[in-house]
């Protein structure tokens, strides 16, 4: 028994307390026969042996077990182990597989840069003087926080995955078929919860954690494309809602006979803006025409912008009453009777940029203003955010310059029916599913190609 502590008790770290408990309770059970003593404290474990005893803390604990492998992140991949079926109970295949999934998410995540970042951060908020503009160090606060909260998420998982496979191995040493079980099925969870956070890892922008709004504008081809923005709309609102984010329309420009002009939706909720940006660009549709009588074939174009609503303390530009023109007209949406008899709806004109937004869904002219300066204030945002990366020459795609060249998806309807997104060349044959919100396949695959993209050029 002596022996097999020694092999047990190695240099390591467990750092918690509850997990190291499972070993603790065989440990007991088995050293009840030996008659000896195990004394635990709250920050050791003490074991006596004959008048001998040794004493060890959970950071201090490591089982290697019978067989030798190292027991690292990149030791469990470098054994290549072969990844099969959730199905099968092979505990390697499970640990591969959740090898392989931290190992995704640190690329994701760009960890050296990260780790790089964070280490500046921790400098910056070290100087004394740093909190002597308030607005400044609340941003590097909330950074240092954010990325923090990831290294310690990542490390954890790490440490979980060591600590799971030590169990197991410990269990077959002692020829535990409970304890065993337990720890696979634990292993089994992990994996799954590896894969989900494999995705929390495509959104880690700056920005992606926001609300966002979603602009989609009709493009050249009169009834038709505006027939199109407004499935194109809908299509949006359908999948935002299927997520379960809040949808709020702040402005609709109808088309004189079907379909709109242009329309605006805020759409709120965690990470709205981190999926959403997949969406920007143009979006192409081929189709029997319901508005041509002669059923010719017709192909139509919509825009897409998406813009990230940063939230009060984190606006970049500055907006001066002198520089807005308010113009108030009568609602023709939504609101009844009181909001097509009074002059309720309120367009504000940014002078120096030419940049506008309009409000009328709102009951009251105050409240109108009030949604139309915050449409402002985050396409101004989004202007400065592009200008400053291009003076960085920072790859981005500006939200206010989508042009017709742009065309991200194709939408056929006849003669056959696809969805195509061009930059991924993934592709379904159910343009109605698509149509009626079901896009996530093709975020996340957009997401992933970018991501994988940026390693291969970093």
């Amino acid at each position: 028994m002596y022996s097999f502590l020694q092999r047990t008790i190695q240099t390591s770290k467990i750092r918690q307390i509850s997990r190291f408990s499972l070993f603790l309770q065989k440990l007991q059970t088995t050293s009840s026969r030996l008659s000896h003593n195990i004394l635990v404290s709250n920050d050791s474990y003490s074991y006596g042996f004959h008048q001998r005893s040794i004493i060890v803390s959970p950071n201090q604990f490591r089982y290697f077990g019978s067989e030798s492998v190292s027991l690292t992140l990149e030791g469990i991949i470098a054994n290549n182990w072969n990844i099969l079926d959730e199905d099968d109970g092979d505990w390697k295949s499970h640990a591969a597989a959740v090898a392989q999934s931290i190992d995704l998410i640190k690329r994701r995540l760009q960890w050296k840069k990260l780790k790089v970042r964070l280490d500046l951060l921790s400098a910056q908020l070290s100087k004394p003087d740093l909190w002597d503009d308030p607005v400044h160090a609340g941003k590097i606060s909330r950074e240092h926080g954010s990325l923090l909260g990831k290294v310690k998420e990542v490390n954890a998982l790490e440490q979980e995955l060591i600590e799971h496979i030590d169990m197991i191995k410990l269990a077959r040493e002692e020829n535990d078929e409970e304890l065993e079980s337990e720890s696979l099925k634990a292993l089994l969870n992990m994996r799954r919860n590896a894969k989900e956070k494999e995705l929390e890892a495509l959104l880690s922008g700056e920005h992606d954690y926001c609300s966002c709004y979603i602009e989609v504008q009709a493009g050249a081809g009169g009834t038709e494309s505006m027939d199109w923005a407004s499935m194109v709309m809908q299509m949006y609102k359908s999948w935002a809602q299927r997520r379960g984010y809040k949808v709020i329309v702040m402005e609709e420009m109808p088309g004189e006979l079907a379909g709109i002009k242009r329309a605006t939706i805020k759409v709120d909720g965690e990470f709205a803006f981190g999926y959403a940006k997949a969406e920007i660009g143009v979006h192409r549709l081929v189709r029997i025409s319901p508005f041509d009588s002669n059923k010719r074939r017709h192909t139509s174009f919509a825009a897409v912008a998406v813009i990230p609503i940063l939230g009060d303390g984190s606006t970049r530009v500055q907006i001066n009453e002198s520089d807005l023109r308010i113009e108030r007209f009568r609602s023709g949406g939504p609101g009844g009777q009181h909001a097509n008899t009074t002059d309720s709806a309120v367009r504000i004109i940014h002078i120096p940029t030419g940049i506008t937004a309009t409000s009328q869904n709102e009951r009251s002219q105050h409240m109108n203003k009030a949604s139309a300066l915050a449409v402002l204030q985050s396409r101004l945002d989004q202007m400065e955010m592009a200008r400053q990366a291009q003076l960085n020459a920072q790859h981005t795609q500006s939200l206010t310059d989508i042009t017709w060249g742009s065309q991200i998806r194709s939408y056929v309807l006849h003669p056959y029916r696809m969805v195509k997104d061009l930059r991924t060349n993934y592709e379904v044959s159910d343009p109605d599913s698509v149509l009626e919100g079901d896009i996530d396949a093709f975020i996340l695959s957009y997401l992933s190609a970018s991501l994988d993209k940026g390693e291969n050029n970093g």
